[in-house]
């Protein structure tokens, strides 16, 4: 025989559970969308694969992209440092994070700027 509580005290019932039925009915939905997509993109013709015009043009989107990630991740170090600088209250360890934060920004807009410069030397490199 098992003990039972006492009436003052509230015993939380078990969580309730998934019944098998409505596991294999979840399993059968995903099933038909994953068959029906399936079927999708062996019904659609293959996108034609882009191709860029000249190597000019292929240098230029690397160039745009590197300046593009360097500038974003020092905008990013750039904000965590000036939140650091805030919340710091003074504590010189924590002033000192964020002035290595805003070193790491001065870095990475430093490196955005310079990215031109090392893809026209790329351009030179391979005679574009």
């Amino acid at each position: 025989m098992s003990p039972t509580p006492p009436e003052h005290i509230r015993v939380p019932r078990p969580a309730r559970r998934v019944g098998w039925h409505q596991a294999v009915l979840l399993v059968a939905v995903v099933g038909v969308f994953v068959l029906a997509g399936g079927a999708a993109a062996l019904a659609a013709p293959p996108p034609a694969a882009p191709v860029a015009p000249d190597l000019n043009t292929v240098l230029n989107n690397i160039r745009n992209w590197i300046m593009g990630i360097l500038a974003l991740l020092a905008t990013v170090f750039l904000s965590v440092g000036g939140v650091r600088y805030l919340i710091a209250n003074g504590e010189p360890g924590e002033v000192g994070k964020a002035k290595d934060a805003f070193r790491n920004a001065g870095w990475g807009y430093g490196l955005a700027a310079l990215a031109p410069v090392v893809v026209e030397v790329l351009k030179q490199i391979v005679g574009g």
